[in-house]
């Protein structure tokens, strides 16, 4: 056993807060575009959500986010990325917080978000879907559906926009089940805590494919929100007053999804022609000022 004296102590003390103190400093404000290349390493968060961006088995990222994001990296001649697997109702707050300078999670471009974040233009395009118990024993075929039902309960990943859209059509707190990830939605689904599971189409054809007591509603309706169908599209995000950034991003983005590599790699990851069309719709200021 060390023992240590008043002077040892205070020595452990005061490296201790330097330590601290060294690391709230690297974390404490967001790297501008100039800083990251002197450092030669961008810190990417991604959400472990499959198949937009997450971190496989051996510790590689991968997804439709991180593999586009790898390539407009390398175009600004970044040469290191530092990959952060963090929950997603996570990613804002840590990118707030200067935790990581850059997220690659397709995250949907909604107006409340942009008062908080900046959101480079549009990388994809997504629809909605349901996962539910083999079977679709509640014959449920739309978020409406789960809302026209007494008792019938939804489960939705904490910080995702679904529950802004249930919010909207109407749907009591109390029949709604916030799951820490994507990863809790099958044992949610099968041990009855909730009826069904909303996400994107992708995560819910992902998760389908997991398991043989849960399916993905084949028959699925596209909720209708405001008089319009939902339709997201997701985007990389940088933290307030880094423009600059996010700029060299959208500049890198513009040229690269012209290109074949880029269709290669989000059909690769399960989207259509269909969402990759829709994917240039807008731009991120459109999606920022809807109502």
């Amino acid at each position: 056993m060390i023992e240590l004296n008043s002077k040892g102590i205070f020595r452990v003390l005061l490296v201790f807060c330097f330590s601290l103190l060294s690391l709230f400093m690297y974390d404490a404000h967001a790297a501008s575009l100039e800083e990251i290349k002197a450092r030669g390493v961008i810190r990417i968060a991604v959400a472990n959500e499959i198949p937009y961006g997450y971190i496989d088995i051996d510790g590689q990222a991968k997804g439709a986010g991180p593999d586009v994001a790898k390539v407009l990296v390398e175009q600004l001649g970044i040469e290191q990325i530092e990959w952060v697997g963090t929950a997603f109702s996570s990613l804002i707050p840590g990118l707030k917080a200067g935790r990581f300078d850059m997220v690659a999670a397709e995250m949907a471009i909604l107006p409340q978000r942009c008062q908080e974040v900046l959101f480079s233009n549009p990388n994809s395009s997504y629809g909605e879907g349901l996962l539910v118990k083999k079977g679709n024993p509640k014959k449920l075929y739309s978020y409406e559906d789960i809302v026209a039902r007494r008792g019938v309960k939804v489960a939705i990943m904490a910080g995702a926009d679904q529950l802004e859209m249930f919010q909207k059509l109407g749907l009591p707190e109390n029949r709604i089940v916030t799951i820490a990830s994507n990863a809790d939605a099958i044992s949610t689904v099968v041990t009855g805590r909730a009826d069904a599971y909303a996400a994107t189409s992708l995560t819910v054809a992902n998760l389908a494919d997991k398991s043989k007591a849960v399916e993905r509603v084949k028959a699925f309706k596209d909720p209708v929100i405001d008089g319009k169908p939902v339709r997201s599209w997701g985007g990389f995000v940088f933290a307030k007053g880094n423009e600059e950034l996010r700029d060299a991003i959208n500049e890198q983005l513009a040229q690269f999804k012209q290109t074949e590599a880029w269709r290669e790699i989000l059909l690769g990851y399960g989207f259509g022609e269909n969402d990759l069309d829709h994917s240039f719709d807008h731009t991120a200021e459109e999606l920022c000022a809807a109502p």
